[in-house]
């Protein structure tokens, strides 16, 4: 019915209008008349409803068609409920939770007028000096998968024509995450087999799962830059997967294949970027310019412009725009309602990481009298919120130092407070002496350290990713004077701080939490709720072992503990021998700080009774794998269970390990759970030399454990 309607309404435009569809404009950057012609099929950035409707009115009642505007927004974790980033997102290990928060954020978003949103983005990243690594999902592709296929139903919901439904668009297609050096925007060489193998899943995922659009990367893939790139868009998306779904350019991206040097001029990108299948000029002038003279010459045919609007107009109707244009407010449900916050607090709880906790300091016991606040992001309501917030404001966080104050009342625990810091990089301590007195004249110290919002996301990359500012100078500065000292850390990446570890006796990983930060941390810092987050990314000690994952491959020569010579070990003159070396380096080995996947809890968890039911499978059989998992300690919490298989023997020399399965599981203290897990075999395969997909047969090792470095391990055969 939609296709009939669609074909019926393309049958009556002319050539202006139906290019028209394929423009996206940013608000204030058009006049009424355009809308009158017809000449505008989206709008970026107009969030204010009063303008919205009265676009959208101009458009249904003035224009010779009739044909609503698509009103898009950057709604990359939350609109005015602010959730965590999306990488703290994936630390939850929960999709049924991150589904909720864009259920949430696509609600609030549509009460504003917004039904595309450029979210989810899936690129798997193994960089953390990449500041975009925040709005990702981390560096596996299966729970990339699984997070954006969440994401993207929580944003489109149940019924794409309910007024809360928001288009997904997901992002960045593809290997953005690749970028050379960890640099924006910068150049990705990755073999066709890691394309197909790791950078596509999450995308084909997110395909499946029904998302309205796609967006085209910003960088070149091997030397063609993806908004051009025929073997990309063309080839694998459209034709492959046969997506059929909107794809939109990044902002000026088409404008950009000429800065690549790929496109002579706005006309040859025009050519290039529509050859690709790009349906839709974000913020370019070059489609509304130039694909009529490209029409006219016969460098693109009007079947290629009818189905590009097709795509456009198909989303439109589906999202029942046609026959509700408008916007009213008060239809929606209140921002920042208590259910939202309730479901932005639960990320906020699940998705910090507990690193450390020596002499279970956490969480702090009834025996506390006194406790001191010190560090730059204690009290920063603007920068918990994190990179890409369009429409959260500050004054509606509510920052750790305000919960813990309250909690602490409640408890009748002390609290001073010092920020010490300006910012997270600033070079000097502030006030030292009082820094001193609070840190030494309290039972505990709760040091507050990480980076602040803009120091992460879009072309805020950084060489080096260490604290930054005096940090460091600080924590060992407030060690010095406390015994007791837990560091909690709120940064959008992953951190190098090797060097503050051992000045601390607990560590919380918390990441930018978001609008309701504060109430989550105090909550898991008096034991209300235990941490449950793991690592969605590999923590190196050192940025100089970057790029670092657990899924690398073992090479010739792998290390190990015993293999791995230090250099203050070797002696002067010593001999260059290369017999014995092993793959690692002299000063920092080839082990992480925290390896994927790992968390602590305020309990502990026992894997056991480790069973394959059918060990001798065929390729298109199932492996039905189950564990016992038991709670043996004194405290009800959550464990993410984690499956790892390796291919022992292939005729491409597979990853050590690889993710294939997790659950999260509540255990109450000394209980006990069967865990069952059901994998296709088919999930076993990988691209071959010669580019075919296969599962070989062979034998194969299986682990199940809180952590990569699962160690409960079986095996099966494949025949």
């Amino acid at each position: 019915m939609t296709d009939q309607k669609v074909q019926s309404l393309i049958a009556r435009m002319t050539v202006d209008e139906k290019i028209g569809q394929l423009v996206q404009k940013n608000s204030g950057s058009f006049s009424d008349s355009c809308v009158q012609a017809g000449g505008l099929g989206s709008v970026l950035n107009e969030i204010d409803v009063e303008t919205q409707n009265r676009i959208q009115k101009i458009a249904m009642k003035e224009s010779r068609l009739g044909i609503p505007v698509l009103f898009a927004r950057d709604v990359i974790h939350g609109f005015r409920t602010i959730f965590p980033i999306p990488l703290a997102q994936a630390a939850t290990w929960d999709p049924s939770l991150v589904e909720d928060g864009a259920r949430v954020a696509a609600t609030e978003a549509a009460s504003s007028g917004i039904r595309w949103t450029f979210s989810p983005m899936v690129d798997v990243c193994r960089d953390p000096r990449w500041g975009r690594v925040s709005e990702g999902f981390g560096e596996d592709p299966l729970l990339a998968s699984e997070m954006g296929a969440a994401m993207v139903r929580g944003y489109q919901g149940n019924d794409l024509r309910n007024k809360t439904a928001v288009a997904a668009c997901v992002k960045h297609f593809a290997a953005y995450g690749w970028a050379e050096g960890g640099r924006d925007y910068n150049s990705a060489n990755i073999p066709e087999n890691d394309l197909y193998d790791v950078i596509f899943p999450p995308f084909q995922r997110c395909a499946t799962e029904g998302a309205l659009s796609f967006m085209p990367s910003f960088n070149d893939i091997n030397g063609i830059p993806a908004t051009g790139n025929e073997f990309l868009l063309k080839h694998v998306l459209r034709n492959e997967w046969n997506y059929q779904g909107i794809l939109l350019s990044d902002w000026v991206s088409i404008t950009q294949l000429v800065t690549h040097g790929y496109a002579e001029d706005g006309k040859d990108a025009a050519l290039k970027a529509f050859n690709a299948t790009v349906d839709m000029d974000m913020a370019s002038p070059f489609y509304e310019t130039y694909l009529k003279e490209l029409l006219n010459e016969g460098k693109i045919s009007i079947k290629e412009i009818d189905q590009a609007v097709a795509r456009v107009l198909k989303v439109k109707f589906e999202l029942g725009l046609f026959d509700n244009p408008y916007t009213n407010p008060s239809d929606f449900p209140k921002l920042l309602n208590e259910k939202n916050l309730e479901t932005a607090k639960k990320t906020a709880v699940e998705s910090a990481v507990l690193l450390k906790n020596e002499n279970h300091t956490l969480p702090l016991n009834q025996k506390i009298k006194s406790i001191a606040i010190i560090g730059p992001l204690a009290d920063a309501p603007h920068d918990q919120m994190g990179t890409w917030v369009m429409d959260g404001k500050k004054q509606n966080s509510i920052t750790p130092l305000t919960s813990i104050q309250e909690k602490a009342k409640e408890l009748g625990i002390k609290v001073s407070y010092e920020r010490a810091l300006t910012l997270s990089r600033s070079k000097e301590i502030n006030n030292k002496d009082a820094v001193i007195n609070a840190a030494r004249n309290a039972d505990v110290v709760l040091l507050f350290l990480g980076e602040e919002s803009i120091l992460s996301g879009e072309s805020h990359c950084r060489a080096d990713i260490d604290l930054p500012g005096a940090q460091e100078e600080l924590a060992k500065l407030v060690a010095a004077q406390n015994k007791t000292v837990v560091a909690i850390i709120m940064a959008g990446r992953p951190l190098t701080f090797e060097k503050i570890i051992g000045e601390c006796s607990s560590i919380l990983f918390a990441w930018h939490q978001g609008t309701m930060a504060g109430p989550a941390l105090a909550d898991l810092l008096f034991g209300v709720e235990s941490p449950s987050g793991k690592l969605p990314m590999t923590f190196p000690q050192h940025v100089g072992q970057i790029p670092i994952y657990y899924s690398h491959r073992n090479t010739g020569k792998p290390a190990t503990n015993q293999s791995w010579e230090k250099m203050d070990d070797i002696q002067a003159e010593a001999p260059q021998l290369s017999i014995g070396n092993t793959s690692h380096y002299l000063d920092y080995g080839f082990e992480p700080m925290y390896p994927f996947g790992y968390g602590l809890s305020y309990t502990n968890f026992e894997y056991q009774n480790l069973k394959i039911e059918n060990d001798l499978v065929s390729a298109s059989d199932t492996l039905n794998v189950s564990v016992e998992l038991r709670n043996t300690g004194s405290v009800d919490a959550s464990e993410v269970a984690q499956l790892y298989i390796r291919d022992l023997v292939a005729s491409r020399v597979q990853p050590m390990k690889v993710l294939k399965g997790f659950q999260k599981v509540f255990l109450k203290k000394g209980e006990t759970k069967t865990l069952f897990f059901r994998i296709p075999v088919r999930e076993f395969g990988f691209h071959n030399p010669e580019m075919k997909f296969v599962v070989e047969p062979g034998k194969f090792n299986l682990w199940i454990g809180g952590d990569s470095n699962a160690t409960l391990m079986t095996t099966f055969d494949v025949k």
